[in-house]
């Protein structure tokens, strides 16, 4: 879940626009002191014990380390040396081959903070940590950062272009999360709906800053069949409309068809599917926007999941 935050006062102006508080889009950087400090753990194959993890990683760690410790993602020493013991050539692959990448990715992570400035210059821009986690996450984001898990990002076999764009897209998409606010009453009234708009909104303004859609892969899967799969979508939306428990909806199998399956889709759907579905509405309420950069702010708003699909005209 995502939770918002409220504008932070005016801090700079950047070519005649005025900027929120938050980091510079030209000077921000990555944040990989706590990836070091846990890569130095690792050296010449060692495994590290639960101790030193503590001591070496958690004890110290920087704010990134901290907002990705919460269930589901490291919760605590034990559970993450567990997962390093079970999947060590994971994180050595992430530590070879991707961690050293991270400074050549300073440029586009500040092209696609200039592209958001520029977009929203009202939203401040969030700090950016890089972390290792315990395998459940490749990034959340907190009220004024992104974190991003290197060992979810970076999996065995991962090619530096495809580092890149993974990487490309996580800067743009936990960016919009920041701005979001959590679960809304109207969120969870119509909570398969809340959520694919809260997901694909992220999805939506990623491709504006980056100028590619978000797994392509997906994306090709979707486009022929689109009106089939906005059927599907409604059934399951109306079978858990309503609101109720969190944990309950979550873990419905009408909410799991879309969400937070990866390993466990349909078979022949790609992983996470309603983020597809609630980006196509953001771009359809957009496109018959008068006002096209209000219509954005609304959508990052995201005050009424219903309305928005009514009035983006999506699946007429």
């Amino acid at each position: 879940m995502k939770f918002g935050k409220l504008l932070l006062p005016v801090l700079s102006l950047w070519t005649g626009v005025v900027l929120a508080a938050g980091v510079d889009p030209l000077t921000v950087d990555i944040d990989a002191r706590d990836a070091l400090r846990f890569a130095s753990l690792m050296q010449d194959g060692a495994v590290p014990t639960a101790d030193a993890l503590q001591r070496g990683y958690l004890d110290g760690a920087g704010p990134g380390v901290k907002v990705f410790t919460p269930a589901p993602r490291i919760i605590d020493a034990q559970r993450l040396a567990k997962t390093v013991a079970a999947h060590p050539d994971s994180y050595r692959y992430a530590i070879r081959e991707c961690l050293p990448q991270l400074p050549a990715l300073r440029s586009d992570l500040r092209a696609i903070y200039l592209a958001f400035a520029g977009l929203v210059p009202e939203r401040p821009l969030p700090a950016i940590d890089v972390v290792f986690g315990a395998r459940t996450s490749g990034g959340t984001a907190s009220g004024d950062r992104q974190v991003l898990g290197l060992e979810v990002i970076c999996a065995p076999g991962t090619t530096p272009e495809q580092f890149r764009t993974a990487m490309r897209g996580f800067f743009a998409h936990e960016t919009v999360h920041t701005w979001q606010d959590g679960d809304t009453p109207a969120k969870l009234a119509d909570f398969l709906l809340g959520q694919a708009l809260t997901e694909g909104v992220a999805d939506y303004l990623a491709t504006l800053v980056t100028g590619a859609i978000p797994h392509q892969d997906r994306d090709a899967w979707a486009r022929p069949q689109e009106a089939w799969l906005w059927q599907e979508f409604q059934r399951d939306r109306e079978a858990i409309r309503g609101g109720g428990d969190v944990n309950r909806l979550v873990a419905s199998p009408h909410f799991r068809r879309w969400f937070a399956n990866c390993g466990s889709a349909p078979e022949g759907w790609p992983c996470e599917a309603g983020y597809w579905v609630g980006m196509r509405i953001a771009e359809a309420y957009v496109a018959r926007a008068s006002d096209k950069r209000a219509a954005i702010r609304e959508l990052i708003e995201l005050r009424d999941p219903g309305a928005i699909l009514k009035a983006s005209g999506y699946g007429r």
